[in-house]
């Protein structure tokens, strides 16, 4: 086994790749078989805290978790599902759990690299909050409306149901409706803190709204078996098995969530100076700090501003579609969460930080989708205490959107769709299915965390067009 073979698992650069060959090499020596090797080396890469004290890989171990920075004598505890991530991502969340402020920390199978926090991580905190762990695009969400009319009549109403969702959303950096929305958000206090005041006039303008990046709209079919009815009666929703129309979207707090967390990360960073170039996303604010208090408010007033463009965009499409909604089922990720945890044997209020991951508590309600092309699926979360009641918010990019647009070519991107079944009403090249992980060895990967309760397959998908900056 080569180096780049560790890389593929998921084996940072530095010296976690020399131990890793290290221990290849031992392991061999001493008998072990070549066959069980990928297994061996997955095992230790996703719980490397298992394998302390260990004779034999316990100096692999430890060097997975070596941070860029460390200001304690051991750093915080963390979970891992899937193997073969991103070896950046790994190390990012390494550095994150070698914090002082750090309690605990996991990594979803859809990770990949991103400012500070990977995407797909969950980090513990104490008594303060990250703001790029939260992200740009704060409290973004997922919204799944289930109407009452059978997935086989999408088919003869394709054109109809596409002109549905021109007419009723808006895709892009600085969208717009001309003639402004209505929701009680804006009635709300939007003084918490300079920023939302400043920026109120500019989000009621985008209310209900979608954005760029990967955020979309889109109708498809809703699956469910028998079990998947059981199950969700269970969770209050008298659904009969069949297949129905259904309404996804995705996208969170706009221009103003972005101000948000641009404006209180250059506070943090200017407060955690001592912290590495390649750490400096990671900068805290404590609850002591009016900084700190401020982003806080803010931040949950962006979560129902968020929740509020869902809102509507499923309002108006539920009232031109003119059928009745059996479901409705939401969750955000990007965001932060006052949560009781045991770490340690101990319980503690912690501010668990979800970029990119959705909660996924004992019985709590979410949506993981695929891409444009491959299957979303409601979940229920199983509370493992492991994950911080975690899972993943989707399928993760395997590549970066400069070298999707380098790598793919929109005939055999309509071949694909086609063949699919999915019309594509406008999206950009760095946001085909190609770019994404295969959603079912992620879901594979978290039968612990969560399980399914239905399926959505895309039928007719809207994103932003090519050209425009991503908010993701």
């Amino acid at each position: 086994m080569q180096t780049q073979e560790l890389t593929r698992l998921g084996v940072p650069q530095g010296a976690a790749l020399k131990s890793g060959m290290e221990f290849i090499a031992n392991f061999i020596s001493q008998g072990g078989e070549s066959a069980r090797l990928e297994e061996e080396l997955g095992a230790i890469i996703s719980k490397p805290e298992s394998f302390l004290g260990d004779p034999l890989r316990e100096a692999f171990a430890r060097d997975l978790y070596a941070p860029a920075y460390k200001q304690r004598d051991q750093i915080a505890p963390w979970h891992q599902w899937g193997v073969g991530l991103d070896a950046s991502a790994v190390q990012q969340l390494a550095n994150a759990c070698a914090l002082p402020v750090a309690v605990a920390g996991a990594l979803m199978p859809d990770a990949h690299s991103g400012y500070g926090l990977p995407i797909g991580g969950v980090l513990a905190t104490e008594d303060c909050v990250i703001p790029y762990a939260v992200g740009v695009d704060i409290a973004c969400r997922m919204r799944l409306t289930v109407y009452d009319r059978k997935a086989s009549t999408i088919a003869g109403q394709k054109d109809r149901l596409a002109n549905i969702i021109e007419s009723e959303t808006r895709f892009g950096m600085g969208c717009e409706f001309k003639q402004r929305r209505q929701h009680d958000v804006m009635d709300e206090d939007w003084s918490v803190s300079p920023i939302t005041r400043r920026h109120k006039d500019k989000a009621w303008a985008q209310l209900g709204t979608s954005g760029s990046g990967n955020h979309f709209v889109e109708f498809g079919s809703f699956s469910v078996s028998a079990d998947d009815a059981v199950a969700l009666k269970e969770s209050g929703f008298d659904i009969k098995p069949g297949e129905y129309i259904a309404l996804l979207s995705h996208s969170g707090s706009r221009g103003a969530g972005a101000q948000v967390c641009q404006h209180y990360s250059r506070i943090a960073m200017d407060r955690r100076y001592d912290l590495p170039n390649e750490m400096k996303h990671l900068s805290w604010l404590t609850f002591e700090e009016e900084a700190g208090q401020e982003y806080w408010a803010a931040m949950n007033l962006m979560g129902r501003y968020a929740e509020a463009n869902h809102a509507l965009i499923h309002k108006h499409i539920a009232k031109k579609v003119g059928a009745h909604v059996m479901l409705d089922i939401e969750n955000h990720h990007n965001f932060a969460w006052k949560e009781t945890h045991v770490v340690n044997g101990e319980s503690r209020e912690v501010i668990v930080h979800r970029k990119g991951a959705t909660p996924a508590g004992a019985g709590v309600l979410g949506v993981i989708p695929g891409s444009m092309a491959t299957p979303g699926f409601v979940v229920r979360g199983k509370g493992n205490p492991e994950s911080l009641h975690s899972a993943s918010h989707g399928a993760g990019r395997v590549m970066s959107r400069s070298q999707a647009l380098q790598s793919f070519a929109w005939g055999n991107v309509k071949r694909q769709l086609a063949a699919a079944g999915v019309e594509l009403l406008s999206a950009g090249l760095d946001e085909v299915p190609g770019v994404y992980k295969d959603i079912h060895s992620v879901m594979a990967a978290q039968t612990d965390l969560v399980e399914v309760l239905g399926k959505f397959e895309p039928r007719i998908v809207k994103m932003c067009p090519a050209g425009e900056k991503a908010e993701d």
